[in-house]
């Protein structure tokens, strides 16, 4: 596992049951292991937004903890 998935791991061990729930099932959709026979493809907008979250990674930018909670609110989670 890299260090990047242990961290993002960790942060939705912290999370309610119902939102853990939410995030494995994304990550099995993504890796092509739930219901489907092939992992998502991403459109080149979406492979840039990543590449970009990458790169802020690797730089040590995250969001805070104040940041996470408003996007969480502003989508109801």
């Amino acid at each position: 596992m890299t260090t990047l998935l242990d961290h993002a791991v960790e942060a939705a061990r912290r999370l309610p049951p119902a939102a853990q729930d939410d995030i494995a099932r994304f990550v099995l959709r993504l890796a092509g292991t739930h219901d489907e026979a092939s992992p998502v493809t991403l459109s080149p907008e979406e492979r840039a937004a990543i590449d970009a979250s990458k790169a802020a990674a690797a730089r040590g930018e995250f969001a805070t903890d104040e940041e996470v909670r408003a996007v969480w609110a502003k989508h109801k989670l």
